[in-house]
């Protein structure tokens, strides 16, 4: 349970803020229909998350050790300061040109857009952390649902409510414990 739990909100408030809520704002205004955009976000999401967990779990299998997991611990302290800076999309992202309907068109956004992203990076660390891929991916899924669906169904007027700053410092501060529990779990 504290797999799924620490995967869900992590992500939840790593989401909050990043390129992906904002390409899901993007589509949202784009394409008005908001079921095969919250469709596309989670198959997307699922064999995103599913591969960052299982590559965490394999490195942290063929890698295990003291300084594996130093890196790990050491990954979520920097993960918690990229968490502070801002995200923007750029113009030519935010517009998609595919003649595909909103279900495939997000799909496939949201894949390559999750590549390299701060979410996916914190997914493959907690398959290493953690050694457990599918509670990973499911806490970690959940977690971009929780952050993402309101924003497809609320657009661009979530950007307005939510205060970012404090979302980032609050996600920010989330990725410092776990940083500093591994730090001492290592050390205790």
């Amino acid at each position: 349970m504290e797999v799924l739990l620490s995967s869900t909100l992590l992500v939840a408030f790593a989401e909050i803020g990043d390129k992906t809520m904002l390409l899901a704002i993007v589509l949202a205004c784009r394409f008005r229909r908001p079921w095969p955009i919250v469709a596309g976000i989670l198959a997307a999401t699922i064999v995103n998350h599913a591969l960052a967990a299982w590559a965490g779990a394999a490195i942290a299998g063929l890698l295990d050790g003291y300084w594996f997991r130093m890196a790990v611990a050491l990954g979520f302290i920097a993960m918690a300061a990229w968490t502070l800076v801002p995200d923007s999309i750029d113009e030519e992202e935010a517009e998609p040109k595919s003649g595909y309907g909103a279900f495939l068109t997000t799909t496939i956004a949201f894949f390559f857009a999750e590549m390299g992203d701060k979410t996916q990076i914190a997914t493959v660390a907690l398959g290493a952390q953690y050694q457990a891929v599918a509670l990973v991916a499911m806490g970690t899924t959940l977690g971009m649902m929780i952050a993402n669906v309101p924003a497809v169904f609320l657009g661009d007027r979530i950007t307005r409510v939510l205060p970012m700053a404090a979302i980032r410092i609050a996600a920010a501060t989330i990725f410092a414990i776990l940083g500093i529990w591994a730090l001492l779990d290592l050390f205790g």
